[in-house]
């Protein structure tokens, strides 16, 4: 499976997740479908990292549509009435990314796993402060998708357990069995990652970027002319 095809599946996906907020109260099967996304946009900030061949243009072009982003970011969540303040999904993305820099530029520079820990910590703690989509989750898996990179049973391994965190996390607060339900669909999306087979696959370079914020004001406007 390429890299295209990954993105199709969790943009689909994704699709599925906001369709089902915006028209079907939150529907649940749907809302399933949509937690194969995040992850599979996680492993391809990993992969990103790895074939850059510019970081700095890397970061800038998620910085761009970050800012880009937010406003149909907050216009789709004011659509269904959730006003809160909250970063979109590319914030996160970025954040995942840094992480992953600083790691690597620290590890390299004082040959200690130990101290280039801590920027990441700093990451995924400011995630959590900023109130990113996906918050600490998300760049806590975008880090270990890097780190496991070459040992696909401790990246699966080591996903899962965050998974699991994240979701025994989510019941404590709303204790529910359909927690269970999305950390299966969470799960799943590992099922697609490792089927990757290292090739890009069709280039449409744009696609996440154009499509993101594209459809957040698509289904904003139909649902608030309903």
């Amino acid at each position: 499976m390429s890299s295209f095809s990954l993105k199709i599946i969790a943009l689909i996906s994704m699709l599925c997740d906001h369709i089902g907020l915006a028209f079907l109260n939150n529907n649940l099967f749907l809302k399933i479908i949509g937690r194969i996304s995040f992850p599979i946009f996680a492993f391809q900030i990993s992969e990103g990292y790895k074939y850059t061949k510019n970081i700095n243009k890397y970061f800038l072009r998620l910085l761009c549509f970050a800012i880009i982003s937010q406003i149909p970011f907050m216009f789709f969540l004011n659509s269904i009435h959730h006003s809160i303040l909250k970063l979109n999904i590319f914030f996160t993305l970025i954040l995942g990314l840094f992480s992953i820099t600083f790691y690597e530029t620290i590890k390299n520079k004082y040959n200690n796993k130990i101290l280039s820990i801590i920027p990441v910590l700093f990451f995924v703690t400011l995630s959590q402060i900023l109130n990113c989509d996906y918050g600490w989750f998300g760049v806590t898996i975008i880090f270990l998708f890097h780190i496991f990179k070459e040992n696909k049973l401790m990246m699966n391994i080591s996903i899962l357990i965050v998974i699991i965190m994240k979701y025994l996390i989510n019941y404590i607060q709303v204790p529910h069995i359909y927690q269970l339900y999305l950390m299966i669909g969470t799960a799943s999306s590992l099922l697609f990652i490792n089927l990757y087979n290292n090739k890009k696959g069709k280039n449409i370079k744009y696609l996440l970027y154009i499509f993101y914020p594209l459809h957040l004001i698509i289904l904003a406007l139909i649902k608030l002319h309903l």
